[in-house]
Formats: structure tokens, C-alpha cells, sequence
């Protein structure tokens, strides 16, 4: 996961996912001469553990020969959770159908190894430059099943009723379904949510979240929207009736 706020703001969080250890070291030395915060992955499956934990990563920059899961593999499923982070691909193939294919999972760009540290640099700053906030306006409306989320008035409604939610409650719903797709762990909600650090139990989380459970899914023993991430935290999984962002 990114750093946590320090002294001094990087110009971006960056995600570098290679095998090759000299590639990998290189690109982390290059960009964090350039200003920017960045954690490596060394397989595919470390890249899409942290493209999908909060906080989400301005760029990722992706090899597509990858041990575990293949950069192909990571990028689908990375958009298919909701993950919307840009990402730059990363390959020793110049070919067409192979661009194509990134290009068509998701692909931001696609940089040909090997590559000119100065162009990728370049790369990196047009692709951040033209990226899209992450998150929804917090004046948006939501729909999940039959619940729909109202932002400005902090309230969720089910056909003809109102659900009460605490006001913590509701924080809770409307931060998770603000990072859908991507799995928030306790600490991150203790932080983002609660405003503190350490001085709550994650056990506290856990009995908030089995309250909101019970007010807003069909079947509170076995949570659809607010799933669980064993070890980590949860994830808000929208089903295919949610309204788009």
C-alpha cells in the first residue's frame, strides 16, 4: 500500500510490478528520484493484492510477464473489482494483438521494453495528467438492490421506508461503497472514518459492520454488498443492478 502522509508530499503513489529484481529496482530508484512514493511487486498476485487495498495507487505500472498471475490476468481482474486506478503496461512484445488485448482489459499505455527511462518518465506524467478522480462527487446518489444511498441528506432508503442508520453507520456504508471494488482494511477505516488511530479495537469495527449488515442485507448471515476480507478488512461488491458513478 501507499505510504501514509510524511513531511513532504510525493508527487504521486506509484505501483511497479515486475519479476525481473534489476528492472524492478531500477524503475523504483528512477521514480523515487523523480519525486514520486513507490512500492514494488515482485508476482502478480502481490499486484492485485495492492492495486485492490485502499488507499488505491495514482499509477500502476504493470509487466505483463508476471509469475502467479500474468499482467493480462491482474489488469481484468483489478477492473473487474472496480479498481480504476491508470496503469501503464510493461512487455518485451511490440505486437499488435497483444496491445489490443491490454488496451481492451483496461490498459492505460503500453511501453515496449526496452524502454527510455526519459519517455517512460514522460509517459507516466501525460497518463497522470489526463486521469480521472477516483471517487464518485459526494453529492451522487447510489443504488444497491433495493437499497439507494443519498449523499447530501446522509440517508439510505428501501422502497417506501427509510433504513435508520447511525450516523457512524452511515459513514461507514458511504465510505465503502465510495472505494467499491477495493478492500479497505481496519486500520484504513479507523483512520478515515473514526478520525483516529490505535485508540478503537478493531473488534469495534467488526460489531459496527454486523449492525449495518443487519439493516441493509437481504441475508445478514451471508453478506452480498459488505463481504468480508479474511486478515484484512471488507469490500463492498455492487451487484449488477448498481447504478454507475
Amino acid at each position: 500500500m501507499p505510504p501514509p502522509p510524511g513531511s513532504s508530499s510525493p508527487k504521486a503513489d506509484l505501483l511497479i510490478a515486475d519479476d525481473d529484481p534489476d528492472v524492478r529496482n531500477s524503475l523504483v530508484d528512477l521514480f523515487a528520484q523523480e519525486g514520486y512514493a513507490v512500492q514494488p511487486a515482485a508476482c502478480g498476485a502481490d499486484a492485485l493484492q495492492e492495486m485492490t487495498t485502499l488507499p488505491p495507487y495514482d499509477l500502476v505500472l504493470l509487466d505483463l510477464r508476471l509469475p502467479e498471475k500474468t499482467g493480462f490476468e491482474v489488469l481484468r481482474e483489478a477492473r473487474q473489482g472496480g479498481v480504476d486506478s491508470p496503469v501503464i503496461l510493461l512487455t518485451v512484445k511490440d505486437e499488435h494483438t497483444s496491445k489490443i488485448r491490454g488496451f481492451d482489459l483496461g490498459a492505460d499505455d503500453y511501453v515496449t521494453k526496452p524502454f527510455d527511462p526519459r519517455e517512460l518518465v514522460a509517459r507516466v506524467r501525460a497518463v497522470l495528467a489526463r486521469s480521472a478522480p477516483a471517487l464518485p462527487p459526494p453529492d451522487d446518489a447510489f443504488t444497491f438492490g433495493d437499497c439507494t444511498i443519498h449523499f447530501p441528506t446522509e440517508t439510505v432508503a428501501i422502497p417506501d421506508a427509510d433504513v435508520d442508520l447511525t450516523d457512524l453507520e452511515f459513514d461507514i456504508l458511504a465510505y465503502l461503497v465510495r472505494h467499491r471494488g477495493r478492500t479497505v482494511s481496519r486500520e484504513q477505516l479507523l483512520r478515515d472514518v473514526w478520525g483516529i488511530s490505535g485508540t478503537i479495537t478493531t473488534r469495534t469495527i467488526d460489531r459496527h459492520v454486523a449492525s449495518l449488515r443487519k439493516k441493509i442485507e437481504p441475508r445478514p448471515e451471508s453478506p452480498i454488498y459488505l463481504t468480508t476480507v479474511y486478515g484484512i478488512g471488507y469490500k463492498f461488491v455492487a451487484d449488477a443492478s448498481a447504478s454507475p458513478d
